[in-house]
């Protein structure tokens, strides 16, 4: 049994003088105790409102949820709010996009990590502080006992994200959710904070949503890659099948995009022609279809299902890119 299972979720915006738009439209995929899974699209796909929608952390105001978000057997979206906040932070845990403004400008460090093992574990405030001083110093933060003093404006990006991760951590959660969590980051750090991600899945057995655009994260640390486009789940595959073996027009065009280290130097880069807001509408064909080069008539008309594929995967297109066939 998934340890996180979504069915069918779907998040519309609703503001006066406007259409409803549907940011995320009947997103599927589950999650297995120890595995990682990525999330996987351009800017703007519904990669990070998937996962606020999941944490239930979107306003209410405006704001339409439907589907199911099964958490070990219990679905989150059903909960009541106080119950929801008793499993946010204890059993799952999320890594922001942007930790400067995740984090409280004007309280300590310190008092931020502690604030969660006291209201999940009742710690007392010394005995949380304690263990907030250990958590920094497992994820590699120098001299923690002075940082715990510190406010997140003194400290540099990697340390605020290595504090969020810090935070996500506390108490041990069995699912958590890492929207871009190397965002804005050097290279060096990005490679240590993954390394960081890795090491809790392998030792913990936590289950892992990995949401990015990166896929180069993707390649070094998903299992399972499930590929967003316009709100829907458009590819999914086995990490090594994917990369080998992509099947829809717009994986095969984003793995294209990524320079390659024995291209012909000076030459051009592919890249997948308009923008993310170049789409029709799911129910009058695929939304790709604008954006395609392998677009034809099946593609306009009807909505195009999600089926899957020999490989234990799922692909939703007309008109895939011609499978491999091992010499």
């Amino acid at each position: 049994m998934p340890l996180l299972d979504v069915r069918d979720l779907s998040v519309v915006f609703r503001r006066k003088g406007a259409r409803p738009f549907a940011a995320v439209d009947g997103v599927g995929f589950s999650v297995q105790p120890g595995q990682t899974v990525g999330l996987v699209g351009e800017s703007g796909c519904g990669k990070s409102v998937t996962s606020l929608a999941i944490m239930g952390l979107l306003p209410r105001r405006g704001t339409r949820v439907t589907g199911e978000v099964l958490f070990d057997g219990s679905d989150l979206l059903r909960l009541r709010p106080q119950e929801l906040r008793d499993r946010r932070g204890r059993d799952i845990g999320m890594i922001f996009q942007d930790p400067l403004s995740s984090l409280n400008p004007v309280i300590p460090l310190g008092l931020q990590v502690a604030e969660v093992l006291e209201r999940h574990q009742g710690r007392t405030r010394q005995a949380a502080l304690r263990e907030a001083r250990a958590l920094l110093d497992a994820v590699g933060i120098p001299d923690p006992a002075r940082r715990l003093q510190e406010f997140p404006h003194q400290l540099s990006g990697g340390m605020r994200q290595r504090a969020l991760i810090a935070i996500a951590l506390a108490c041990k959660p069995r699912l958590l959710i890492a929207d871009e969590p190397t965002t804005a980051l050097d290279v060096t750090i990005q490679a240590q904070i993954l390394t960081l991600l890795k090491e809790l899945v392998d030792r913990s057995g936590t289950a892992l949503v990995m949401i990015t655009h990166d896929l180069g994260i993707v390649a070094g640390l998903c299992d399972t890659v499930n590929v967003l486009y316009a709100g829907k789940v458009v590819e999914r595959a086995g990490r090594h099948d994917l990369f080998a073996d992509p099947r829809h027009p717009y994986t095969h065009g984003l793995l294209q995009s990524v320079p390659r280290l024995d291209a012909d130097r000076g030459g051009r880069l592919h890249q997948i022609r308009g923008s993310v807001g170049d789409n029709i509408p799911w129910s009058e064909g695929c939304a790709f279809a604008p954006r395609c080069d392998r677009v034809n008539d099946a593609c306009i008309g009807e909505t195009v299902p999600l089926e899957p594929t020999v490989r234990g995967g799922a692909l939703r297109c007309t008109n895939p890119v011609a499978q491999e066939v091992p010499a």
